[in-house]
């Protein structure tokens, strides 16, 4: 459903760092959590009980349709002078819902269109999708690539916003980063969309669903909010990567945690042109963990993921299907220095360079602070750690240190451009902030 977005506003000053690694450039350039940007989303009351007039929905149903005219006119007028300016195409959210609301409470025939709206602005509630947190974002190469010259980037970055009642969201931000770390970020749309199923007999689907913006939406402007039961509260940790496929086409591949309030599951996103997408469960044992990284390749003809099996350690897992993994996997990297005590995993996909795999970790060390680091992995033998991370490469400091939850730095994946790793990251879960550092650099300074 639509929504109402604004530009987030540049920090002037670069953050603090001091005893990161000198290893990376900060830029000043942040994005921020913002209650002002609200969307228009479903309110629900009790359908439990059957009949008309019997439930909370019916009842309410039965007291618009009891109020005169002039009344019905009054009171929709005032709904649309106080949000029709906050929402795009506000009257047309109104007759979806209408529409919805009509398939479990019976509404009569020939209702003027105003009752029949204001019937429908009754059953929904404006929602602010990213007032309380923004965080964990990951980047990848966009699929346009025409026009850019120098070795420039286009970028898609994912980010997990989060809002009232701590549910969680998928929205998007695109630009383009040069190859010497500089980078610009598109303006949001004065407005925006919420996906919407492509299919609406999948409204209560809880395996594979089909979802699409809007034509009329920027991807900049598109947000996926939970559609499914299994995702009722969040969606998170979008980690994106550009696959190859066997026939040398990409499509885009993202692994992420579907949260119904008691219970989690590993999900995958899929898209080839992050206009149409497929959402669906990860199948089998290791669909029960949280923090699943794809490599952007199939290697020696399987697919091959990362991921923390046991809360604790970073596991190797492969399989012939990319939607059922049933692998146990093998024992990659446990806990050896401070910094990572508590428990390791990734941050995100694993970039192939030269001299291997690089992969950027977290490690969770003293009073739950989270640290990025990052370890080499052979590049035809993916099981061999070659090198990992002796210190952080960044770690939370003073102007970083403060948020939602403190003494967070995290990231969900970063992308090499030429020379460079261009790395945005979490902040506290509050803002996302933004890094580059040299690989060569990088890979020469771990142990």
């Amino acid at each position: 459903m639509p929504l109402r977005a604004i530009e987030d506003e540049p920090i002037a000053t670069a953050p603090d760092h001091a005893g990161s690694s000198s290893l990376l450039t900060f830029h000043e350039r942040k994005l921020l959590a913002a209650p002002s940007r609200v969307v228009i989303r479903p309110f629900h009351l009790g359908w439990q009980a059957s009949g008309h007039s019997s439930s909370r929905a019916g009842k309410l149903v039965t007291d618009i349709l009891a109020l005169p005219d002039e009344v019905v006119h009054a009171e929709y007028r005032a709904i649309l002078s106080d949000f029709s300016e906050r929402h795009w195409q506000t009257e047309r959210v109104f007759d979806e819902r209408a529409d919805e609301v009509a398939q479990t409470v019976r509404l009569p025939r020939g209702l003027s269109q105003e009752r029949r709206r204001l019937i429908g602005a009754y059953f929904c509630h404006e929602y602010s999708y990213a007032a309380a947190a923004l965080m964990n974002p990951s980047v990848v190469e966009h699929p346009d690539q025409s026009g850019l010259t120098g070795g420039a980037v286009r970028f898609v970055m994912s980010l997990r916003a989060v809002g009232e009642g701590h549910i969680s969201s998928i929205a998007f931000r695109e630009g383009i980063v040069e190859p010497d770390g500089s980078f610009e970020i598109w303006p949001q749309p004065n407005v925006a969309t919420a996906v919407s199923l492509t299919d609406q007999s999948q409204a209560h689907e809880v395996g594979e669903v089909q979802v699409s913006r809007h034509p009329e939406s920027t991807l900049s402007g598109s947000v996926i909010f939970p559609i499914t039961e299994p995702q009722r509260n969040g969606l998170e940790d979008l980690r994106l990567v550009r696959f190859v496929d066997d026939d040398g086409e990409f499509q885009w591949i993202g692994t992420y945690t579907a949260y119904n309030g008691r219970e989690i599951r590993s999900e995958l996103l899929c898209t080839r042109d992050f206009r149409n997408f497929t959402l669906g469960p990860i199948e089998g044992r290791a669909g029960r963990n949280k923090g699943l990284a794809l490599f952007p390749t199939k290697l020696g003809g399987s697919y091959y993921m990362l991921g923390r099996q046991d809360g604790k350690n970073l596991y190797l897992l492969s399989s012939d299907r990319l939607d059922r993994w049933d692998d146990d996997g093998v024992l990659l990297l446990e806990p050896k220095f401070p910094w990572e005590f508590i428990q390791l995993g990734n941050c995100g996909s694993p970039i192939l360079t030269d001299e291997g795999w690089l992969v950027l970790t977290h490690g969770v060390g003293a009073m739950r602070k989270y640290s990025i680091g990052a370890i080499l992995l052979d590049r035809h033998i993916p099981s061999k750690v070659l090198a990992r991370s002796e210190k952080p490469i960044l770690s939370p400091k003073d102007s970083d240190r403060e948020g939602y939850v403190p003494n967070v730095v995290y990231t969900c994946g970063a992308m090499r451009v030429g020379k460079v790793l261009f790395m945005p990251y979490g902040i506290s879960d509050s803002a996302i902030g933004f890094a580059t550092v040299p690989i060569a650099d990088l890979i020469a300074s771990l142990g």
